[in-house]
């Protein structure tokens, strides 16, 4: 009996031992476990912000005076935010850029994602930034033949190409589901952007594209027409690497401050406000005349852009907004030329013939480089060209009211998306009598900035290198 006493201490004594050991190492453990480091931690310790970006104009691009785009600008954003340098691997396609984001060297793929159910089983996806609608952009010519499509039941026998793997092809796989007859294909070797240049060539009938790609597009191509929506409003969101959690709540955290602050009212503003204005007869003639009129007057925009520290597109694209590069143009209002200078402005500038190309060349520049000297110096960045451009529309003293009013009404006034808002709120009464420089038509110096922009884009997307040679060193000196 004792021996089986004594035997059983023992087994106590062991088991006991044994039981504490493994408390104290479970206890332990988790004190001292080593902790691995985020996809947030790398980034901040490398300085480094991996991105890949499609190459187009609603995501990103080379323009003459560097690298632009309105993903491009947010995410650039968010690398300062983080402090680190944003490092860009460019692709040309969306399938090109779903494959890249499996890198795991990838940190943020964008291109103009949308947030599709399909997408969302199969990519880690971060933040929304925009909303869109997909859109059927056909040849325009088919209004004139009768078959311009109207729903999707007018698409049977239609010519239609698609991006593989975007949520256009999962549009269509849906519509064939449920027993549309449609005649598609899809490709990864053109982009949307390609695709809507191959229905303004009419090479094919259709394609689809979000709503944001054609607004940015039907400048460029003012042969596609708008048939009809196809998809309720998507969400566009960047798909972040695996397991990136501190990443996606970093970004969701800033990308509420950058909202709050109106710096992405204002890239908005930037990038789709001239979407509102666009015309196709008058985008139409505007192509024509870059070949028949503008040779005529190009070096003189050169010299004097030039001359007077100026973009050459935006000093030509406003002569076109102005005259149409018409020399002998005159208003109701008795303003003439190719930059529509009143008597009394011309003879404050010195210029004796309003008719005569180079005079009023000369005159405009320099009323618009004088007025962009007297723009406030808050006014930073591009916005200072459009407070000047405005100004030379409406007069720099509404300009100093529409900032008044601005303040009053709890706004930046020294920013064009904030000033635009209040701008046409000068020709009501209850705003424009409390104001030193009473009514103004205020809604007009707005398109008016906003076709200017739209035609300096333009220009710049057709590529006339001699001509915008040195706007970037201007677009410096501007800002």
């Amino acid at each position: 009996m004792d021996r089986y006493l004594k035997l059983s201490v023992v087994v106590f004594f062991a088991i006991s031992f044994f039981v504490f050991g493994w408390l104290s190492h479970t206890a332990y453990n988790p004190i001292h476990k080593i902790k691995t480091a985020s996809v947030l931690d790398e980034i901040k310790e490398n300085k480094l912000l991996n991105v890949a970006l499609l190459n187009s104009p609603s995501t990103y691009y080379i323009g003459p005076d560097g690298a632009k785009g309105f993903e491009y600008d947010i995410l650039n954003a968010y690398a300062k935010h983080l402090d680190v340098d944003l490092n860009i691997t460019m692709v040309n396609t969306t399938k090109e850029a779903l494959e890249l984001s499996k890198n795991p060297n990838i940190h943020i793929t964008s291109a103009s994602l949308a947030k599709t159910k399909i997408k969302e089983k199969n990519f880690n996806f971060g933040p929304s930034y925009f909303e869109a609608q997909q859109q059927v952009i056909c040849y325009r010519g088919m209004l004139w033949s009768g078959k311009f499509p109207k729903s999707v039941e007018d698409l049977a026998g239609l010519k239609i190409v698609v991006g593989e793997e975007t949520s256009y092809s999962e549009t269509i796989d849906s519509l064939l589901e449920d027993g549309f007859d449609i005649n598609a294909t899809y490709t990864s070797e053109y982009s949307t952007e390609e695709l809507l240049a191959k229905v303004a060539d009419n090479e094919i009938d259709c394609t689809i594209a979000d709503s944001n790609i054609y607004a940015l597009n039907q400048r460029y191509f003012p042969k596609i027409a708008l048939a009809f929506s196809v998809s309720n409003r998507e969400q566009l969101a960047w798909v972040l690497a695996p397991d990136s959690k501190e990443l996606k709540d970093d970004m969701y955290s800033w990308l509420n401050g950058f909202n709050q602050s109106g710096e992405m009212a204002r890239l908005k503003d930037h990038y789709y406000s001239f979407a509102l204005f666009f015309d196709y007869y008058n985008t139409k003639t505007f192509y024509e005349r870059i070949k028949t009129r503008l040779p005529k007057y190009k070096e003189l925009f050169e010299k004097y852009a030039e001359k007077y520290g100026l973009p050459c597109s935006v000093l030509a694209a406003q002569s076109y907004q102005e005259s149409h590069w018409n020399p002998r143009a005159k208003s109701y209002t008795g303003v003439r030329g190719l930059m529509m200078l009143t008597q009394a402005t011309a003879k404050m500038l010195g210029v004796k013939n309003r008719l005569d190309p180079q005079q009023s060349i000369e005159g405009g520049a320099k009323h618009l480089s004088e007025l962009l000297r007297r723009v406030p110096s808050d006014v930073e960045g591009e916005d200072r060209l459009k407070f000047a451009l405005a100004a030379y529309n409406v007069g720099l003293g509404h300009i100093f009211d529409a900032q008044i009013l601005a303040e009053r009404m709890g706004l930046n006034k020294n920013v064009w998306s904030d000033l635009k808002k209040v701008l046409p709120l000068l020709a009501q009464k209850k705003y424009y009598k409390t104001l030193k420089h009473g009514y103004a038509r205020g809604s007009e110096p707005v398109r008016y900035v906003d076709s200017i922009y739209d035609y300096r884009d333009i220009l710049q997307k057709n590529s006339y290198e001699p001509f915008l040679s040195k706007d970037r060193e201007k677009q410096e000196l501007v800002e």
